[in-house]
């Protein structure tokens, strides 16, 4: 029927004007900015960088591997990789960003730089209240802004951070075991070499006749 959606859509519309009346239910607007509506867990709007531990520069999961600055559509990430290393979360040494900027005025929150992240380092935030006067430089945000602890992922995400900290217990486990490998075959190699070399100094055996 022509014009039936349009139709349906007024039946709606009227439903929840005369309801608003009856029940708090129907009451779709809110009187912004003392009030706002809670975020459901699926909302995004633009990237942040996560940090374990207290330090957010030195917790940041970034390695500045650069793979979400390549596949940014728009290219709004600049990524400056460090000339040195630190250790990260599992103990082994990696690079990490000198320097990580988004444009947020040019960023299109299509998510693509959360997956095709390896190291679970950047998701999307939900914060929108965002607006300056400064069209340019007011939207250019560094590192230190982008920094966010892994709680704050949990709070607004909990579903993926769960997901999340699972991959990231997993390979920390991976590597806690590859680690404790390597200390059990490097002692069993010291041993070995030990008793060749006492072996090896030992006096001859006479033989008798």
């Amino acid at each position: 029927m022509l014009g039936a959606g349009i139709i349906k859509g007024m039946a709606e519309t009227a439903r929840n004007f005369f309801g608003s009346y009856v029940s708090s239910e129907r009451l779709t607007t809110v009187q912004y900015p003392e009030e706002r509506s809670l975020q459901i867990e699926n909302a995004r709007q633009f990237p942040f960088l996560v940090f374990d531990g207290q330090d957010p520069m030195k917790g940041l999961r970034c390695v500045a591997c650069q793979i979400c600055e390549k596949e940014c559509p728009p290219k709004c990430i600049y990524i400056v990789k460090s000339k040195d290393k630190r250790a990260d979360y599992k103990g082994q040494s990696q690079f990490y960003p000198a320097t990580f900027d988004i444009d947020l005025s040019v960023c299109m929150s299509c998510q693509i730089c959360v997956e095709v992240c390896p190291f679970e380092s950047i998701k999307m935030d939900t914060a929108y209240e965002l607006s300056t006067a400064d069209r340019f430089g007011g939207l250019l945000v560094s590192k230190h802004q982008l920094a966010k602890s892994n709680e704050h992922y949990r709070q607004i995400h909990p579903t993926d951070a769960a997901a999340s900290d699972a991959v990231i217990a997993t390979e920390l486990a991976k590597a806690q075991a590859k680690a404790k490998a390597d200390v059990e075959a490097k002692a069993k190699a010291v041993a070995d070499a030990k008793t060749k070399a006492e072996a090896a100094q030992a006096p001859p055996v006479p033989v008798t006749a």
